[in-house]
């Protein structure tokens, strides 16, 4: 049965629940701290790792180089995973591994004080489990809605995840405003932020796996055969089927370009804000100032994402899309060339905000309604593919850039290639042909 309130209550919470563990751990508190840490040992932007002739990794860019580790690993299991949910009842029980192995790895960056690779370890695991469990949690959207239901529930999947993320901000706030009235240091504030995320991940995420139901298999295992090695040659058969819809492929070149600008900015956001704002001025970067701007993008996106999905009914989802994404080019145009001052930065945290969860739920829903019946999961790892390997090429760009000219606002500008590319992309790719196209797979599967 679909639309059922119950489990689709159930499925929201799980963006309540991992919500908080992104936007306070990733997004705002653990890339100045990590960096920062680093930069402690070997100087502002001291080298790291060398690679003679290829590069190194200094300080500044440590944080994204580990990011892209764990996406480039994200890049290599996700799809397998994906096609092997389609074999079996091992949806549910995948989803809550990753989650937890996650939910512990980010917990242990409580004790990270001084070993600054280790805690980029323990963020390459958590990052990368993040992106594991959320293959489930997207393929789940088909399973539990109908198509004339799909934009609403993913928009508020996200709004459920900003209100979340909100709650957890706003302690994130309070303790690291007030850490000296609580008896302890501004650091230990930061990473008790961390530790109190993770768990809230953790126990939230208990109502998801409590309320939703475990499906049974989509397609038979065949005899002699490993998950394994049906997963491997489940994704060569997904591929072949994605060449013969066309648009669909089309439309994940497109993702896969304008999510490349979206992702990476979301996730050095703070670092961004913390040198160009503090840092490179001589000042200390302002936990409490870092948190303050995500919690008003936290606010802004809760209403970005009710406010899209109404536009979407009246224009179409793809319209709705292509107008959050041109916001995007605006943003990324004004960090490179005018942001200066703390107040600006309150201005373009909002507008962040605005087309942040719109652009992410509306290419959520806009794609589920262009694979084919019975392959959910494994298109779906795809859709994390193109996700997750956009923000390896991002935060690869943004690393490089960063390496190289030592500046942020370079690094940032870089990404708007990636936004005006997907865009064009997207302009060209004809959303009811690709849905035709993947009802005739499912036919012609049907007919075999």
């Amino acid at each position: 049965m679909k639309n059922d309130r119950r489990e689709v209550f159930g499925w929201l919470m799980y963006d309540w629940a991992n919500s908080a563990f992104y936007t306070t751990v990733i997004s705002v508190l653990l890339g100045p701290y990590l960096t920062a840490l680093a930069q402690s040992h070997v100087g502002d932007n001291g080298i790291v790792w060398s690679f003679g002739s290829l590069g190194a990794v200094t300080a500044k860019s440590l944080f994204h180089f580990c990011l892209t580790i764990s996406v480039f690993l994200q890049v290599l299991l996700l799809p397998i995973l994906g096609a092997v949910s389609d074999y079996s009842n091992l949806k549910k029980r995948l989803m809550a591994f990753f989650c937890y192995l996650g939910v512990t790895a980010s917990c242990l960056l409580f004790f990270i004080t001084e070993n600054y690779i280790a805690g980029n370890i323990l963020l390459i695991v958590a990052n990368l489990s993040f992106g594991a469990a959320n293959v489930f949690y997207n393929a789940y959207l088909v399973d539990l809605t109908t198509d004339d239901k799909r934009d609403k529930i993913s928009s508020y999947g996200f709004a459920a995840g900003y209100i979340g993320g909100l709650v957890m901000l706003t302690v994130n706030l309070v303790l690291v405003q007030m850490a000296e009235s609580f008896g302890m240091t501004r650091g230990f504030a930061v990473r008790l932020s961390l530790l109190l995320a993770s768990v809230w991940w953790g126990v939230f995420s208990l109502v998801t796996f409590y309320l939703v139901k475990s499906r049974g298999a989509i397609k038979k295992k065949p005899k002699k055969k490993n998950y394994v090695s049906i997963g491997f040659s489940e994704l060569k058969h997904t591929f072949g089927v994605l060449l013969k819809i066309r648009q669909t492929a089309l439309f994940l070149v497109a993702y896969f370009c304008y999510n490349n600008g979206i992702q990476t900015v979301i996730s050095s956001a703070s670092v961004f804000l913390a040198q160009e704002l503090f840092v490179a001025r001589g000042q200390q970067a302002d936990e409490v100032f870092l948190l303050g701007v995500f919690f008003v993008a936290q606010v802004s996106a809760f209403v970005g994402s009710l406010v899209f999905e109404r536009i979407a009914r009246k224009t179409g989802t793809k319209p709705a899309l292509m107008i959050s994404l041109v916001i995007w080019v605006l943003i990324v145009i004004y960090a490179y060339a005018f942001l200066d001052t703390v107040f600006q930065a309150w201005i373009l945290g909002v507008f962040i905000g605005l087309v942040l969860g719109s652009s992410q739920a509306l290419s959520r829903s806009l794609f589920s309604q262009m694979i084919p019946e019975g392959k959910e999961s494994s298109f779906f790892g795809l859709y994390e593919i193109s996700e997750r390997g956009t923000t390896l090429v991002g935060t690869a760009t943004f690393s490089v850039v960063v390496a190289i000219t030592g500046s942020y606002r370079s690094a940032i500008f870089s990404l708007v290639v990636f936004l005006i590319l997907g865009a064009v992309i997207l302009a060209f790719t004809d959303i009811k042909k690709a849905i035709e196209d993947a009802d005739i797979i499912v036919e012609n599967n049907s007919g075999a």
